[in-house]
């Protein structure tokens, strides 16, 4: 990329890196709640909950939206609402006693805000860049989503150190600055834009999905899965961190952050060498779940942390590696006035992973770590079955 073009990228990139703290920095801190506002972990959950629902139900119509407007005039508004929920959140917790409801309150503002950040910015990236540009491009957003996720569990721990509550006001610290830059310095194509009525559009839409809806269904399928073990396994693991191997604050903060590290790594370079490989994509998603299935599997053969979290390293490996090529084949799938849709929905399916996978894990880890990770190895390796049998070749996803 050209130096110019590179800043705005970058740019570009801290949508997905913010976005992605509107959980993952709370997970470390989820103790403290729970102690200082007397919560249950029902409770407690529904902070995640708030949040994640009206993201993944509000993806779709900001797809809608950027198909029709454009990608800016919807992304930089939704940015601006994330930060203001984050705000609500602790200002609500700086001046209430019981400041509960009114948190939870905030998390709908910034769930509704989040809905129209990161599949955006894909959409945005996808009408930008073209082939083998479009690929590297994809993969360093969705490195970007993982940078998040690995420095959010240590970020949250540190900015904790000040008040349980400070992490709420990052967000507006953090997302206010990214709206104005995106606004500014990250140009927009004027291309061709949807003039459909929302009726016309959906007809139009139910074509993409007639000519390509087994492409698309099973790598919506792959991201949500991938997305659902990794939060479901992050926190199973943020729970006997200090249940069983009493570890906390911020130490805890860089255990959380090895499989998400690993993950996000890998990702990055699974982009640098897939861009040009297409392929390889369809065998390295089918293998990346494979061997998702199999590192979760073995994880209740160990006891001893050290060589737990070499697993769940193994585990962030894995999965991050099918996540560009999935993108790829998702924001390649349509023209540019579907784009916006397509990646939403996929956004939509991702939000809902990252909803259920912490409450399932937490029902299941009731039945034991055998039922947990064979049953986690099941997903895994029905999700490689579906995506043999369903992914066609990237060819036709151009």
């Amino acid at each position: 990329m050209k130096k110019k073009t590179a800043l705005q990228f970058a740019i570009l990139c801290g949508v997905p890196l913010v976005m992605v703290l509107g959980n993952s920095m709370l997970i470390p801190v989820f103790p403290q709640m729970k102690q200082v506002m007397n919560l249950t972990q029902f409770q407690v959950g529904l902070i995640v909950t708030f949040f994640s629902v009206p993201a993944g139900i509000l993806i779709p119509f900001a797809g809608f939206l950027s198909d029709r407007y454009g990608r800016k005039v919807i992304m930089v508004p939704a940015l601006f609402v994330y930060g203001l929920g984050g705000l609500i959140c602790g200002f609500a917790a700086l001046f209430l006693k019981q400041p509960y409801h009114l948190l939870l309150v905030g998390r709908v503002v910034q769930g509704t805000g989040a809905g129209g950040t990161y599949q955006l910015a894909m959409a945005l990236t996808g009408d930008t860049f073209q082939s083998s540009e479009r690929t590297k491009a994809l993969g360093l957003l969705e490195a970007a989503n993982g940078l998040g996720k690995v420095i959010s569990p240590i970020l949250g721990s540190l900015i904790a150190l000040l008040s349980w509550y400070a992490p709420f006001f990052a967000y507006g610290l953090l997302a206010f600055p990214i709206a104005l830059g995106v606004w500014l310095l990250v140009p927009e194509e004027q291309g061709k834009r949807s003039t459909e009525s929302l009726k016309e559009y959906w007809r139009k839409l139910k074509g993409v999905f007639h000519e390509k809806g087994r492409l698309l269904l099973a790598s919506y399928l792959v991201g949500m899965v991938a997305l659902f073990l990794l939060f479901g396994v992050l926190s199973y693991v943020s729970d006997i961190l200090e249940s069983t191997y009493k570890i906390f604050g911020l130490k805890k903060g860089f255990v959380l952050a090895i499989p998400v590290f690993s993950m996000a790594l890998t990702s990055y370079l699974s982009c640098l060498f897939l861009s040009d490989k297409q392929s390889l994509w369809k065998p390295i998603i089918v293998g990346g779940l494979l061997a998702t299935a199999i590192t979760l599997g073995l994880l209740p053969l160990f006891t001893d942390l050290v060589p737990y979290m070499a697993i769940l390293f193994l585990t962030g490996i894995s999965i991050g590696i099918l996540l560009p090529p999935i993108n790829s084949l998702i924001t390649g799938a349509t023209s540019t006035d579907r784009r916006g849709m397509i990646t939403c929905l996929y956004g939509t399916v991702r939000f809902f992973g990252v909803a259920i996978g912490p409450p399932s894990f937490g029902l299941a880890a009731e039945l034991g770590p055998w039922y947990l990770f064979l049953g986690s190895t099941a997903v895994a390796a029905s999700a490689a079955l579906i995506a043999f049998l369903s992914i066609t070749s990237p060819r036709s996803s151009e």
